[in-house]
């Protein structure tokens, strides 16, 4: 195996939004034997780069944004995908017309709304009256995840967004609210120009339907000149099914889901067990026996 695309939340990342020391040293071992690394997640690129700079891992390749954009090791652009002004626009708007939650992601940083995290409070203040027992404190766990980025920059409305001018690579919207969510899935799955995705169990992410993980380990792949057949993805999520079907080799974390397990060519640890760390040994290992 010549390549390998790793997930960052729930998958590199442990629930501490940490890269354990095991997997640090799985990752650098993989590219002492000739194998080229590259994170691949929803993330906004420089948040990336926080999270790889405190674990030692700077000089890495990034995909972002679901694969619309993709960076060197040394941070120069290789590819980008913007989503169409016109499908922001209409995006936001309804986004905004509808209360939901939401983040819009540039080069620069992520826009949301002075107003979002009211919303999201009075999601789960609603959520708790309805049922009492619910668990909150996940709800605040997830909410308080969703706020730890880095690079947010608040704003009145999507129009201070288009005023800006920034290239958007990728619109999450969020809601605790099922129904909710599920009639957002509904509207925008109609529209046959964007790339629909969900990264997480409150979100579903908007991008430019040629932007996906798979395309753009296919891209990198090809422009190193590695057969598709010699790379391998890692990942927990539905956003990962793209690169999923794209890769030699596709693993699926321990704490995926069972249909995105079923997906997968095999499963590895939870990310809480140095899952990724787990399947690096164990694939590179069987590379050198055979």
């Amino acid at each position: 195996m010549k390549l390998i695309a790793i997930d960052l939340d729930g998958t590199l990342l442990n629930h501490h939004s940490e890269i354990s020391q095991e997997n640090i040293k799985a990752v650098n071992y993989a590219r002492t034997q000739g194998i080229e690394v590259v994170i691949a997640t929803g993330r906004a690129y420089f948040d990336v780069c926080r999270i790889c700079d405190r674990a030692g891992l700077s000089s890495i390749k990034v995909i972002s944004a679901n694969g619309a954009a993709l960076h060197s090791e040394k941070g120069k652009p290789l590819r980008s995908i913007p989503m169409e002004r016109s499908d922001v626009e209409m995006s936001l708007k309804w986004l905004e017309e509808n209360e939901f939650y939401y983040e819009v992601f540039t080069e620069k940083a992520i826009y949301t709304p002075q107003n979002s995290r009211d919303i999201m409070k009075i999601e789960i203040d609603r959520l708790k009256s309805a049922n009492p027992n619910i668990n909150e404190a996940a709800l605040h766990e997830a909410a308080k995840k969703q706020y730890s980025q880095t690079g947010f920059a608040f704003v009145d409305g999507y129009q201070d967004i288009l005023n800006t001018h920034a290239e958007v690579y990728n619109i999450l919207a969020f809601s605790f609210d099922g129904e909710k969510r599920t009639a957002g899935w509904k509207h925008f799955k109609q529209y046959n120009h964007f790339t629909l995705v969900s990264s997480a169990d409150h979100n579903f992410e908007l991008e430019h339907k040629e932007a996906s993980k798979g395309n753009a380990l296919e891209m990198l792949a090809e422009s190193l000149n590695i057969p598709l057949k010699e790379t391998i993805a890692v990942g927990d999520s539905y956003n990962d099914v793209s690169m999923f079907q794209k890769a030699g080799v596709s693993v699926a974390m321990g704490n995926a889901k069972e249909d995105i397990k079923a997906l997968c060519s095999m499963t590895t640890l939870t990310n809480d067990e140095n899952g990724v760390a787990h399947a690096i040994y164990k694939i590179v290992d069987q590379a050198v026996k055979a």
